[in-house]
C-alpha cells in the first residue's frame, strides 16, 4: 500500500512540474519587455517585439504595407520603447541601402547647435554676425544685427525666401540674403538661412561642422551615413535604421542609454513652439497638436493641427519627397518612412502625413 502511495505521489509531482514548465514557457512567450532599449553601437543586432505582444491589429498590417508600397515608399520602421515592431522595405530598397533625408536632416543641425551652445562655443540669442562676420548678408548693419542664431533655427530671419526661385532660395551668398521684414516678424521656410547654421557651428567651434556632428552625435549613438555635397546643398544620407536611431534618441529626450547628448533645457525648447508666427514649428522640428500652422511655400496661417490623424504630442523631422521621422512620446513610438514622393512634391508636411497616420492607427489602436 505504501509503495503504491509513493508511486502516486511521484506521478502527481511530475505532472505538477510538467504543467509548471508549460506555464513558464507560455509566460516567457507573452512577456512584454519593460523599459527603453538602445541597440548596441557598432552592431547590427536590434531587439524586436511583435505586434501580437502589443495587442496591435495584425490583420491590418497588409493594408498598411500595400499603401506604403503603392505610395513609393522605400523603408518603413516602427519602434516601441526602442524595439523594432515593424521593419519593411519596398520597391527594391534594402536594409543597408542609404537614402537622402533631405530636410529631415535639418533636425540633426538644430541639435548640433544645441550641443555647441552647451559646450560654451555660442549662444543662440547672440546675433548671427557674431559668428558669420559683418557682411554675411546684403542687409544694413542695423537690420542684420536684428537676426539671431535662434531666428535661423525658427525660420524667422525676415529674409526674402524667394518662393519659386530655387537657386535664390538655397543660395548662401550675401547677395541672396535680402531684407523682407525685421527678424522675428515674419516666418518663412528658407533653405539658405538654414544652411548658414552649419557655418555658425564651424566658425564658433573652430571645427568643421561635419566633423563636429560626427563626434558629438553620429558616432555616440551608432548612426551610420554622412553629409554629402550636392549642387549648392549638403544633405545627410543613411540607411533606414539610422533614421530610427535618431528618432529613438529624440524620443528619449536627448539621452542615449545613460549619456546625455542634448541638454534638457535645449531639448525642451527645440521640440516646442519657437515663435508666435508658426505655432507648429520648433527649432527645425515640425510640431503637431497646435492651434495653427504654416506650410513651406505660403504665408497663409491655417487653423487646426498639422496632422489631425496623428497623436497630438507627435513632432517630426520632415523632408522633401516625404521623408518622415515621427516621434510620439506619449506612446513611446518612433515611426520612420523614407522613399520617393508619395503624391505631390512638398518640402516638409504633405497630405501623405494624415493619410499615412490613418493607416498606422488602424494597426496600433
Amino acid at each position: 500500500m505504501k509503495k503504491h502511495f509513493r508511486i502516486f505521489i511521484i506521478i502527481i509531482s511530475l505532472l505538477i512540474i510538467s504543467c509548471s514548465k508549460d506555464n513558464d514557457n507560455k509566460t516567457e512567450d507573452s512577456i512584454i519587455p519593460s523599459g527603453i532599449y538602445f541597440p548596441e553601437i557598432g552592431s547590427t543586432t536590434w531587439e524586436t517585439i511583435t505586434p501580437e505582444q502589443l495587442n496591435w491589429k495584425e490583420e491590418n498590417l497588409p493594408d498598411l504595407y500595400d499603401y506604403l508600397k503603392t505610395k513609393n515608399s522605400k523603408g518603413f520602421i516602427i519602434l516601441k520603447n526602442g524595439r523594432i515592431v515593424v521593419e519593411k522595405y519596398f520597391n527594391g530598397h534594402s536594409e543597408n541601402e542609404e537614402w537622402n533625408w533631405y530636410s529631415a536632416g535639418k533636425t540633426l543641425v538644430s541639435s548640433t547647435i544645441g550641443i555647441a551652445q552647451e559646450e560654451g562655443f555660442l549662444s543662440i540669442t547672440n546675433k548671427s554676425s557674431d559668428y558669420l562676420g559683418a557682411n554675411w548678408s546684403s542687409l544694413t548693419k542695423e537690420k542684420q544685427d536684428l537676426i539671431t542664431v535662434k531666428d535661423h533655427l525658427s525660420m524667422s530671419t525676415g529674409l526674402n525666401d524667394y518662393v519659386g526661385q530655387t537657386l535664390k532660395w538655397i543660395c548662401t551668398s550675401p547677395s541672396c540674403f535680402d531684407y523682407e521684414a525685421d527678424a522675428g516678424t515674419r516666418w518663412a521656410y528658407h533653405q539658405g538661412a538654414f544652411t548658414k547654421l552649419k557655418d555658425i557651428v564651424t566658425n564658433a567651434t573652430g571645427i568643421n561642422f561635419n566633423t563636429y556632428f560626427y563626434s558629438k552625435i553620429r558616432d555616440k549613438i551608432g548612426m551610420t551615413g554622412s553629409w554629402n555635397e550636392q549642387t549648392l546643398l549638403t544633405l545627410y544620407s543613411s540607411n533606414t535604421r539610422t533614421m530610427a536611431r535618431w528618432g529613438l534618441l529624440i524620443e528619449n529626450k536627448g539621452v542615449w542609454d545613460s549619456e546625455t547628448i542634448i541638454s534638457k533645457s535645449y531639448y525642451d525648447a527645440m521640440v516646442n513652439t519657437s515663435q508666435d508666427l508658426n505655432k507648429s514649428y520648433g527649432y527645425l522640428w515640425w510640431l503637431n497638436g497646435k492651434e495653427s500652422y504654416m506650410g513651406t511655400t505660403s504665408q497663409i496661417v491655417k487653423q487646426g493641427s498639422l496632422v489631425p490623424s496623428a497623436p497630438e504630442d507627435m513632432f517630426a523631422a520632415l523632408g522633401a519627397d516625404d521623408q518622415k521621422i515621427y516621434v510620439i512620446p506619449s506612446q513611446d513610438l518612433v515611426v520612420v518612412r523614407c522613399g520617393d514622393s508619395a503624391e505631390e512634391m512638398q518640402l516638409g508636411p504633405s497630405s501623405f502625413d494624415n493619410e499615412l497616420w490613418l493607416k498606422i492607427n488602424a494597426v496600433i489602436e
